[in-house]
């Protein structure tokens, strides 16, 4: 192969015609190309005299003369058996019909009538007709140079002689077959001109096809080229590197580099081909760069600009487009997805030409209003007798667009015959000045929960109750494509309290409830958390590693440490669907025994009560299930689910498991349907366990 060592590449300043618009589609582009021409093929020689005896020997004279499309004819006899032939060069669309091709040039050759009285035109009207289809037999076809002379390059007029499909020896032809013929050898790419040309004697006519071959191929220089790889460029010329430059093959090359532009949503085309002396090939590129952006504020009914309440520099930081790069559609449409998800309104992204090669992009947006109230309700995961006692309604405010920065505020309210929570929750998405996409987030919340998970019901069938006061703050951020990371802080009070509302330290077995052994346990929570989504589709790839450490600020602060991972892989089989979920973790140092982890129930190894298989320091639950769509948003679920303790239940202060007779292993199986609805996932399943008892489970949304 030969080296390609003559190619270069070089920038410049873009000027774009002013009906490239910016706003036409990908196609538009591409005829913008087929709209520059190389320079016209100019053809010099004419057919010559040929002389035929016809019936007493009369002669029939036929005068050739040559016209290009700006030029002209003149006629040298006026005698009323005369005709004339016009050859002449056009582009194909002119000719045939055919698309064109952006370098290609065809010749067209026609026999024209002279106009010499007004009575030889009018005599001779249908003569004409009858000679435009005259056939001229020709003993022998010829490919030579513009002078006449043999090619020196062989393999040229092979490609020459194998372009005709009318001209042979000893053939008949019309001037109509060897226009054909000429066109032709014209597409093949290899010459620049031809021209057909008759040779007579008195015993025969020999038709000469006289083709220029174009220039060897030694160098490319290509301008304006910002974002298009070289190597791209390199690759698809070095091929033709000391060959003829094929027009076909570089109308070929011209299009996939198009068709780089289009393929990855770029505004850029080749705008320019031009050949030089010494085989330089010069390429101009024209991509329209971002000059500026702007966001414009819309009403909802009357779709006039308006004043909006969203700061536009808030949704412009969300852009990946910036200025001065070439645009890309793929890009604005990432872009608009990205503002979309803020969840202000409808979004679109307008182009419009900016002159002088660039384009400005104006971001539509229709808000709607941001803040609203809700109430629902909901069945806890944490009740181990009657699911109806688990039910919980909720009342909530929300506001999406806090002080126009698109911050979050939400306060909201859960509350239960025993579950209750308050939770007042602020979030800034993107903290101002930070170029990373750090988010901020500040919780404060009182909850109080059953403390049936780890330490059941008691004896005399009273229950307890466990309340967490929390307050902190967490930061989070995008470490890597698909991956996330948060960090934070966060004081917690937490005591035990029977139904009556009385502090207790203690169960009914005597086990604690607290790790000070006092009435409550304060605790100062350093929060580590790292987050894989492999994609955002139900059942997706996900991995979840969360730490954390507690703080032993105050001597009588809790200090231990916790550790816990969850894994998630969805496969497709065929019309089925098969999720595997894996968890586990493990905590060490003073830490409360209702901290402890809890195996069995819904989201763990069902078939189970809330917390019935086992509580420990350690554990490990896996799952795997098998859906398959059953009727619209209905779906049938198979499932195993698996659970240990990693014998570390006797480890947890008081060993409230050991008490409470949990084996620490079980298993479960069974089956279920799901259906989405407006209030999430409604999940209805009915499982067994390795002790030969059922047990039906509700729940919304997905597993854990």
């Amino acid at each position: 192969m030969h080296q390609n060592g003559g190619v270069s590449f070089t920038s410049s300043s873009l000027k774009i015609p002013l009906p490239y618009s910016l706003l036409s589609s990908s196609q538009t582009l591409a005829s913008q190309l087929a709209g520059t021409r190389h320079p016209a093929f100019q053809l010099i020689d004419s057919l010559r005299n040929r002389s035929n005896y016809v019936n007493d020997h009369s002669t029939l004279l036929c005068n050739v003369s040559t016209q290009s499309e700006l030029g002209s004819r003149s006629n040298i006899t006026t005698s009323p058996l005369f005709c004339s032939a016009s050859l002449s060069f056009a582009s194909e669309k002119h000719i045939t019909g055919r698309s064109p091709s952006p370098l290609l040039n065809s010749a067209s050759l026609s026999l024209t009538q002279p106009d010499s009285t007004e009575s030889a035109h009018d005599g001779h009207l249908a003569t004409t007709g009858r000679v435009k289809e005259e056939r001229v037999l020709v003993s022998e076809v010829l490919i030579r140079n513009k002078d006449g002379e043999e090619l020196e390059r062989k393999d040229l007029e092979m490609e020459a002689l194998s372009a005709l499909k009318a001209c042979g020896a000893n053939s008949a032809l019309t001037t109509r077959e060897v226009q054909e013929d000429v066109d032709r050898i014209i597409d093949s790419g290899y010459f620049s001109s031809c021209t057909p040309v008759a040779v007579d004697s008195r015993d025969d006519t020999k038709l000469v096809f006289q083709v220029e071959p174009n220039q060897d191929f030694h160098a490319l220089v290509c301008e304006g080229a910002n974002v298009l790889p070289s190597k791209f460029l390199e690759d698809a010329f070095r091929d033709g590197h000391g060959k003829v430059i094929n027009l076909k093959r570089l109308d070929e090359v011209i299009s996939s580099i198009n068709g780089w532009y289009m393929d990855r949503g770029l505004f850029g085309l080749v705008s320019e081909v031009d050949t030089f002396p010494g085989g330089i090939i010069r390429l101009k590129v024209a991509e329209a760069e971002v000059n500026d952006i702007s966001v414009r504020f819309l009403d909802r009914k009357t779709v006039e600009p308006t004043k909006g309440k969203t700061n536009p520099d808030t949704i412009l930081r969300q852009l990946t487009t910036k200025k001065g790069q070439v645009y890309s559609m793929l890009q604005g449409k990432r872009d608009v997805d990205t503002v979309s998800t803020m969840g202000l309104g409808d979004v679109s992204i307008l182009p419009q030409p900016a002159g002088d090669g660039k384009v400005d992009l104006i971001m539509n947006v229709v808000e709607r209003p941001t803040g609203r109230f809700s109430a629902g309700a909901g069945i806890s995961s944490g009740i181990t007798s009657d699911p109806l006692t688990g039910l919980f309604g909720s009342f909530a405010y929300s506001e999406r667009n806090f002080l126009g920065k698109n911050q979050k505020l939400n306060v909201s309210l859960e509350k239960g015959q025993i579950d209750s929570t308050f939770r007042i929750n602020y979030t800034d998405p993107w903290i101002e000045g930070n170029d990373k996409q750090t988010s901020r987030t500040i919780t404060v919340q009182n909850s109080r929960t059953s403390g049936t998970l780890v330490h059941g019901s008691q004896q005399d069938n009273s229950s307890l109750s466990i309340g967490r006061v929390t307050a902190g703050v967490e930061f989070s951020r995008p470490l890597r494509p698909k991956w996330s990371g948060t960090v934070g802080l966060f004081f917690q009070q937490a005591d035990a309290r029977d139904e009556k509302g009385n502090p207790i330290i203690e169960d009914f077995y005597g086990s604690p409830l607290t790790a000070s052994r006092k009435p409550y346990d304060n605790m100062l929570l350093a929060k580590l958390e790292s987050i894989y989504t492999g994609s955002g589709s139900k059942g997706s790839s996900m991995f979840t590693i969360n730490m954390e450490q507690g703080l032993p600020v105050m001597p009588d602060w809790l200090y231990f440490n916790r550790v816990n991972a969850r894994a998630r892989k969805g496969v497709k089989l065929g019309p089925a669907r098969l999720l595997l979920r894996l968890s586990g973790g493990h905590v060490v140092g003073n830490f409360p025994p209702h901290e402890a982890f809890a195996i069995g129930g819904t989201n763990s190894v069902r078939g189970y009560k809330e917390g019935a298989v086992g509580s420990g320091r350690s554990y490990i639950v896996g799952t795997s299930e098998v859906s398959l769509k059953l009727l619209g948003p209905v779906q049938g679920v198979i499932f195993a689910d698996y659970g240990h303790d990693l014998w570390s239940g006797p480890n947890v202060p008081g060993n409230p498991a050991g008490a409470r007779n949990k084996r620490g292993s079980g298993y479960g199986y069974g089956i279920g349907v799901r259906m989405d609805s407006p209030f999430g996932l409604l999940r209805l399943e009915y499982a067994f366990n390795d002790r030969f008892s059922k047990r039906l489970h509700f729940a919304l949304g997905q597993p854990k």
